[in-house]
């Protein structure tokens, strides 16, 4: 843990990787995004590329992820989501699965199964998280699949519906949320890996969304799914313990969906600052060359007005975002709810500054020829998606009142 302060300056190796990976997001990815987004397919062959430099692969979100300054990452998915939001998602979704399994899995675990969410540059996978349901969003104490342990054989049984699962049924590798206890709500899951290949598990309707429209969104559907005991994250003996300290009154720790969500928020927050950050640029660079009445529209003060306002508000986004992830990284408590103020600033600003930019543009903005009415639609889940703005608000309140608010 460092104990130095908060310091927004970037290290000479933190900017290197910043440098890096926007020059990809320049020649690679932007220049690709239209054409996945109205193909509404994963782009592999960008995630192949991603992987032969490196950059999608488990060394380089590990190294990242212990990045002393805890902003490798961030910066990393503020550059690859100013390139395109939706390919961006699709090299960067397995990371979600990865964290849940970090979070929650024994070191064997991780040693096993990461590198099975990634593959080889030659042989790319991916990596799912399974939390969400049809009837369990916000409210995660709502998860009906169920985890039945055979005591006979030592094997879990898992049998329920999942949804909104990035990479979904398409992943070599899914982590998988499941009640095992219904009667403690929250505090009777557990996570399960469910390696490739295992019967029971099936893709099922794949979603047609408003944006990111490159990122695979699934429902997966585990049917009589029978795992060994070594796919239970931690262990069984580990979750055993954190039952009956539950059953009998006591603490039982983070519930398992959660911890990956708030582990996560900062880089979530992130991707919502890459978008607004490309669609100030690109209304910026607009109002100096576009003319009416005989002038640049910037020179017009209602312009360069509510452009002030863009760049101070995707300013204000970044600044806590790096802030909430050097919180994190070097061990400081998010008693404010610091990591769920700086996603529900990121997602809102993205959506405002996008919806900015295409007034900018006027009718050319609401147009494909341009890519801010792209930016605007990729924005919007930025306010829904691992936690609503709704459900952040609910969190920061609960912290800065010390009341269950509801």
């Amino acid at each position: 843990m460092s104990d130095t302060g908060f310091c927004p300056e970037l290290s000479g190796d933190v900017r290197e990787v910043r440098d890096w990976v926007h020059e990809f997001a320049r020649t690679v990815v932007r220049p690709a995004g239209a054409e996945w987004d109205e193909r509404e397919e994963t782009p592999w062959p960008v995630i192949q590329e991603a992987a032969k430099i490196g950059l999608y692969s488990l060394d380089f979100f590990a190294q990242q992820w212990f990045e002393p300054s805890g902003l490798g990452l961030i910066v990393a998915f503020e550059e690859l989501f100013w390139g395109d939001a939706g390919i961006g998602l699709s090299i960067v979704g397995t990371g979600l699965a990865a964290a849940a399994l970090s979070a929650s899995g024994t070191s064997e675990q991780m040693g096993t199964w990461l590198p099975e969410m990634f593959g080889t540059p030659d042989d790319v996978k991916l990596g799912a998280f399974c939390a969400s349901e049809p009837d369990a969003g916000s409210d995660v104490g709502s998860i009906r699949t169920r985890a039945v342990y055979d005591e006979a054989s030592g094997d879990w049984i898992l049998n329920g519906v999942k949804t909104w699962a990035t990479n979904g049924g398409i992943a070599n590798v899914h982590v998988v949320v499941a009640s095992v206890d219904p009667a403690l709500g929250t505090r009777g899951q557990a996570s399960f890996v469910v390696p490739p290949g295992t019967p029971g598990l099936s893709m099922g309707q794949k979603f047609k969304k408003h944006g990111i429209r490159a990122s695979h969104t699934a429902e997966v559907v585990l049917d009589n799914v029978r795992l060994p005991g070594s796919c239970l994250l931690g262990g069984k003996e580990k979750l055993d313990a954190r039952l009956a300290r539950v059953r009998e009154g006591g603490r039982s720790g983070e519930q398992a969906a959660m911890r990956t969500f708030e582990t996560t928020r900062p880089s979530v927050a992130a991707m919502a600052v890459g978008i607004a950050r490309a669609a100030f640029e690109y209304a910026r660079d607009y109002a100096r060359e576009r003319e009416q009445f005989g002038r640049k529209i910037g020179e017009n003060q209602a312009i360069a007005f509510l452009l002030a306002d863009m760049a101070t508000r995707v300013d204000i986004a970044r600044l806590m975002t790096w802030r909430a992830a050097w919180m994190a990284r070097n061990g400081r408590s998010f008693d404010q709810a610091e990591g769920s103020m700086c996603k529900l600033v990121a997602g809102e600003t993205a959506v405002w500054v996008t919806e900015q930019a295409i007034q900018i543009l006027g009718g050319a903005g609401y147009t494909r020829e341009h890519p801010v009415e792209r930016f605007h639609r990729d924005a919007k889940i930025y306010t829904i998606f691992e936690g609503t703005s709704e459900i952040q608000r609910l969190i920061i309140g609960r912290a800065v009142t010390g009341l269950p608010v509801r």
